[in-house]
């Protein structure tokens, strides 16, 4: 396979193998990645980033079935072969040998300061580990191998983009220009609210989050969880599950839907949540009804999945082998 998209802005996002992919990767990720890999000028690679997955407890005896809910989930919304690049993270050896190399030239010190790292050691006490330490410079290693120009996140994520920035900058000093500076390519949809009404939708955390694969009255059932009020008020609320259910008709059923239902609360009439939260539970289906019907396609045809993910290991492989020459050259490792 050629690198005949050379010349084109590359582009790199990794996913962690976390099980079914949820209504948040949905809209706050993967409906950007399907944006992007539509773009004729853009070089899409996407990857699970097995290596990174395992900085968490995990079940090793469960860890492939993950994986593959979330490829067949990536392939169902409408990632497309014939437009971007799927890989396996750990199928790519450079990225590991990459991620050593940097280790070197980045300072301890910096690590240790990063607010993530301390995050994680508060989630997980019991399982502090030297990936989890080294995670950023492996997530550099992940970006940098394929020379990526724009990587897509959150708003609250750019920073976690500047280490990576950091280190492109400090390799670039010592040993040439090598690397470019990514950039963020925000997702406009990043912050999809909980349906506990506190936070984000997160795998996390228990009752947040709809599944893609979830079915009508599985998705009923979660919404009649969602925290409401008396359904009347003299202000819209901001914030908790009032806030995330009209967040979900404006994503679902509309602008006018949720201008409808914001004029009904601040009315005497105020809001049947019962009737809202059942056609909301439609629209929502509607919309994953196509992406479970892909999915059975896929699931039916592993030999299928398995050649995808194979020519974007070779696509990957190529780049990644190329710089990884040219970063042991300036490096002294091996000769010009």
């Amino acid at each position: 396979m050629s690198l005949k998209n050379k010349t084109k802005v590359r582009v790199f996002s990794g996913t962690r193998p976390t099980g079914f992919l949820h209504l948040g990767n949905y809209l706050g990720g993967v409906k950007g990645y399907l944006e992007l890999q539509n773009k004729k000028d853009y070089d899409c690679i996407y990857s699970i980033v097995d290596l990174h997955g395992i900085t968490s407890p995990y079940n090793p005896k469960k860890f492939q079935e993950q994986i593959d809910k979330v490829v067949l989930d990536y392939l169902a919304c409408g990632l497309d072969p014939k437009k971007c690049h799927f890989l396996i993270q750990s199928q790519v050896p450079e990225h590991t040998e990459l991620a050593y190399l940097l280790s070197t030239i980045y300072p301890v010190s910096r690590l240790e300061q990063l607010p993530t790292y301390k995050e994680k050691k508060q989630e997980q006490p019991k399982y502090i580990n030297m990936g989890l330490f080294y995670y950023p410079v492996l997530m550099a290693a992940d970006i940098l191998l394929y020379k990526t120009q724009f990587v897509p996140v959150g708003k609250d994520q750019s920073p976690h983009l500047e280490v990576t920035r950091e280190i492109a900058r400090t390799f670039n000093r010592h040993f040439g220009q090598t690397f470019p500076e990514p950039k963020a390519y925000f997702m406009p949809l990043a912050n999809i609210p909980s349906l506990t009404g506190q936070g984000k939708m997160s795998k996390s955390k228990e009752g947040s989050y709809i599944n893609l694969v979830d079915s009508l009255k599985v998705i009923k059932d979660k919404l009649t969880k969602v925290p409401t009020d008396i359904g009347k008020g003299k202000k819209i609320p901001d914030k908790g599950g009032v806030f995330a259910l009209l967040t979900f008709v404006e994503l679902f059923e509309g602008k006018k839907k949720r201008l409808e239902y914001e004029k009904l609360y601040l009315s005497n009439q105020g809001i049947q949540y019962k009737l809202l939260k059942e056609e909301l539970a439609k629209a929502i289906y509607e919309e994953l009804k196509p992406i479970q019907e892909r999915r059975k396609f896929y699931e039916k045809r592993p030999a299928l999945v398995n050649r995808i993910l194979e020519q974007g290991r070779k696509y990957a492989s190529q780049i990644a082998k190329q710089t990884i020459q040219e970063v042991k050259e300036k490096m002294g490792l091996i000769k010009k």
